[in-house]
């Protein structure tokens, strides 16, 4: 198991578009790949391969998330997953 925590640069977050390149990104992998995100009033873990739960996530602009892969491709699942973010997931 591997993680990383990246920050969400894009200005309206994890939206309809950027969630559905962000899990479709995430489905490329074999490994199981989740996203955390706590904040001072609650943990939330998203599945990264699944629209509505990364929706459900309500991640936001600023927000600090954490990835957190386990599985055959791991590392690689890790790298290409945060250079998303990091990119600006295509916004």
């Amino acid at each position: 198991m591997v993680n990383g925590k990246v920050r969400i640069k894009n200005p309206t977050g994890l939206h309809l578009r950027p969630a559905g390149l962000f899990c479709k990104t995430a489905m490329q992998f074999e490994s199981k790949i989740t996203v955390h995100k706590m904040t001072k009033h609650e943990d939330v873990t998203a599945n990264a391969k699944s629209v509505l739960s990364v929706l459900g996530a309500c991640i936001k602009s600023g927000d600090e998330i954490e990835i957190i892969c386990e599985g055959a491709d791991e590392e690689e699942a890790l790298r290409e997953m945060a250079q998303l973010v990091e990119d600006g997931l295509g916004e």
